[in-house]
């Protein structure tokens, strides 16, 4: 990391702090006591069912682990590229990431049922499924960020950082490819593709760029940090290149489902016939989270409000996404016999309802205060951001 530039921990009074943990605590009490009402209850005060498996929670839980891969990029254009105008920012890259994995992961296991058997499923993996090898890529990608975020800070080991960013680079990919193959190798009508792995490539790249940029923005202007230009216009434009290559493969995926006879049908009821997933699909994924937020990027001049705006219409946008592709997803019948007709008393050949319930909805905002609180802690506690990012502390790439 440059010398020219002084670490110092999240400022301001302790008042000030503590009012924010404060607040964050809200939605983690509220999370905390829907989990305990759901797991004393079960999941029948829940809108999930035998059909729908993967309800709200999952749907925050999804998006952040996808967001968490992509926080990294910052990170690892400093590291293992050699953009030196974003090495001062990199620290608070691994930190972000590490924090939004903790949030995801926490969901997923609050969201099983039965969380007291997570260590089962942690010791006793199936090598056949995508789904048992997650723990493998997020216990590695956790490991290697961690890895990452010590020699960053520590000056003994700066000489091993670009190995250490190589790892975390390496398990980045993995651990979002993988999340694609988990719904590109689902046998769902919805789902089934290929293009699932590339096209949550660059899902997380927008999403993890868009809470990256919210959250520096938040820091330096909690703390009246100077933030450059330059660096604001280098961040504008990875989010824009990212922004637009979700859109891309997005319409790449729907015109692949629509043009194929076996999954036309489920691309109908995406695109026109599926009620709240189509306006979702293009109102919140393709408009909010896509269009707008691109037509803000492409200006040549975007001012922090614009840039805030843009990156809050494309989480807006990324939770929409979510919600059509796992929700819409399990709610379109399977077809479990092409080209036969199915009855029996089980749903077949319907489009399952879902309304999610008020503690599926707090159970996933405690998920995501949870990850904002871990950020908030971390930056009060160690010195992870430069004073400034301006010319005046030797301005980055310069």
């Amino acid at each position: 990391m440059a010398e020219s530039f002084v670490y110092r921990e999240l400022g301001g009074p302790s008042r000030r702090f503590w009012g924010l943990l404060a607040l964050l605590a809200v939605p983690l009490a509220l999370g905390a006591a829907a989990y305990f009402y759901i797991e004393h209850y079960g999941h029948i005060v829940t809108g999930m069912d035998n059909q729908i498996v993967w309800g709200m929670p999952h749907v925050f839980a999804v998006f952040l682990v996808v967001a968490a891969t992509g926080a990294l990029n910052v990170a690892m254009a400093a590291s293992v590229f050699g953009y030196s105008a974003y090495r001062p920012v990199a620290p608070l890259s691994a930190l972000i990431s590490l924090a939004l994995l903790t949030g995801g992961l926490a969901l997923l296991m609050l969201d099983l049922g039965r969380s007291d058997r997570m260590i089962v499923a942690a010791t006793q993996l199936n090598s056949q499924s995508v789904f048992a090898l997650r723990v493998i890529l997020y216990d590695g990608f956790m490991a290697s960020v961690g890895i990452y975020l010590w020699f960053l800070l520590e000056r003994r080991m700066n000489r091993y950082i670009k190995p250490a960013a190589i790892l975390a680079f390496v398990w980045q990919l993995l651990l979002i490819t993988g999340t694609g193959l988990e719904f590109g190798f689902n046998f769902r009508e919805a789902y089934d593709s290929a293009l699932y792995a590339p096209m949550f490539i660059a899902f997380s790249s927008a999403y993890g760029t868009a809470v990256f940029v919210l959250i520096l923005l938040a820091v330096c202007r909690w703390d009246e940090r100077p933030v450059s230009g330059e660096v604001l216009r280098l961040l504008k434009n990875l989010l824009g290149i990212s922004v637009g290559a979700s859109l891309f493969f997005a319409v790449l995926f729907l015109f692949s489902k629509y043009e194929l006879a076996r999954s036309r049908d489920v691309a109908r009821f995406l695109l026109f016939d599926g009620g709240v997933y189509t306006a979702l699909l293009w109102l919140g994924q393709l408009a909010i989270g896509g269009i707008v937020p691109l037509a803000l990027l492409l200006r040549s001049q975007v001012s922090r409000a614009a840039l805030a705006a843009a990156c809050m219409l494309v989480v807006l946008g990324g939770l929409a996404q979510m919600y059509v592709t796992l929700i819409g997803g399990q709610a379109y019948p399977q077809i479990l016999f092409p080209g036969m007709v199915e009855s029996s008393s089980f749903f077949d050949g319907e489009i399952h309802p879902y309304t999610p319930s008020v503690p599926e909805v707090l159970l996933g905002l405690g998920g995501a205060a949870l990850s904002a609180a871990i950020v908030a802690v971390a930056l009060r506690a160690l010195a992870l951001l430069p004073e400034r990012l301006d010319a005046a502390a030797g301005e980055p790439g310069a």
